[in-house]
């Protein structure tokens, strides 16, 4: 191999990271699933300005819902993240929005 040897292991260490992060995110049958669910919430909202500060930590907090739904679906409990952990995650985004919102 002609790259730098750390290159390939480096690209290892992130196909384990996808293949974990895929079982969580994903549905059973497509990896890639979590992105087309939100990309299908998003569209209901087509003149929302999402490059926002305060629509930044609610898709933020989208995405922690989304898996959970997804994990509680399925009878999974996580591998990157738990549902518990997730679910803690979802609430201090919010707050966050609200005072994204409330210091503007």
């Amino acid at each position: 191999m002609k790259g730098h040897p750390m290159f390939y292991e480096l690209t290892k260490e992130e196909i384990k990271l996808h293949e974990v992060k895929s079982n969580d995110y994903g549905s059973d049958t497509d990896p890639l699933a979590n992105f087309k669910r939100r990309a299908n919430i998003m569209a209901q909202y087509p003149t929302i300005n999402w490059a926002t500060p305060e629509c930044v930590a609610i898709l933020d907090s989208l995405k922690q819902m989304d898996a959970c739904l997804s994990l509680l679906e399925r009878g999974l409990e996580g591998g990157v993240e738990t549902v518990d952990t997730r679910a803690r995650d979802s609430h201090v985004l919010w707050k966050i929005a609200r005072i994204l919102r409330r210091s503007k």
